[in-house]
């Protein structure tokens, strides 16, 4: 199982670039603003709202055979600064998916019981059962960012977290999850104009908080932050993609593309039935199995 887990999470060869590469622990990461502008060759317009339906209709497609097949979890873990789209990410790519296959999780800063354990306790406790998506809008990655950046606690203690977050993912891997984590990438002018749509947008205004402006003012420490998160611990068995977030639709399409490329690298399948169903066919009242 662990084979065909990792199998599944290789990279696949993509002569037009529409497939995101792992980050690779050797690559530099800038992080620069035009890193956050989707490739050129991706479609636009029409073309690019034909191509993100079709995917996410496979995508909805394949997460049926998925809870039906009951071998494997599907962990997707969304990572980004303020207004980068995790919520659009959850709200599109996963729509044509049956929500009760599809389990997501956001978390908020933790509570006294969970910071009486350790902090992973919290995490390991939604991880999704097989046969199940489970999305967590932010993750145990914050215990390495936010936690860094406002040094919560010693560099000695969370430096020490990416060994054990690699080994907790290696252990979800190797009992049947296929884990798949994305930085939403998002430019400094993208992110502003997107917190001053927040303010203007009464539909909107819910989600700004005063406190998104103190970490905008961080924005190079958590550059820093990120870069290292991905670098370490993007792994065989639990790869970081770095997604461009400046173009909502392009964001969502890479992302859909990547989450359908690995389930198909599963051989998933409907179960068979453990007997003849068609003696049931009578009582049923209809025709006579032949």
């Amino acid at each position: 199982m662990f084979g065909s887990t990792i199998a599944a999470l290789q990279t696949v060869s993509n002569p037009n670039k529409m497939l995101l590469d792992p980050v690779s622990p050797k690559s530099a990461l800038p992080l620069r603003d035009r890193d956050a502008t989707p490739p050129d060759d991706l479609p636009r317009g029409d073309e690019m709202d034909a191509k993100l339906e079709k995917v996410t209709k496979r995508l909805g497609d394949l997460q049926q055979v998925l809870y039906a097949d009951g071998r494997h979890s599907l962990l997707i873990v969304l990572q980004g600064r303020d207004a980068s789209g995790k919520d659009g990410v959850v709200r599109t790519v996963f729509d044509a998916c049956n929500p009760q296959g599809v389990h997501v999780t956001s978390f908020k800063a933790p509570t006294a019981m969970e910071l009486a354990h350790d902090y992973l306790w919290r995490v390991h406790n939604v991880v999704p059962e097989r046969g199940i998506i489970g999305i967590f809008n932010r993750s145990h990655y914050e215990d390495v960012l936010v936690v860094r950046v406002h040094n919560l606690v010693p560099k000695a203690v969370w430096s020490r977290r990416y060994r054990q977050i690699n080994e907790f993912e290696r252990i979800l891997s190797e009992n049947g999850g296929v884990i798949l984590k994305f930085f939403l990438h998002v430019s400094h002018d993208a992110q502003k104009e997107r917190l001053i749509e927040r303010i203007n947008d009464p539909t909107k205004n819910w989600k700004f908080k005063a406190a998104d402006l103190d970490e905008r003012h961080l924005w190079s420490n958590y550059t820093d932050a990120y870069r290292d998160a991905m670098r370490k611990c993007s792994t065989k068995w639990a790869p970081w993609y770095l997604v461009p977030a400046d173009r909502n639709k392009a964001r969502n399409y890479l992302i859909a593309k990547r989450i359908v490329a690995a389930l198909e690298g599963l051989d998933l399948k409907y179960p068979e039935p453990k007997t003849d169903l068609k003696q049931y066919l009578v009582s049923l009242g209809g025709p006579k199995a032949k």
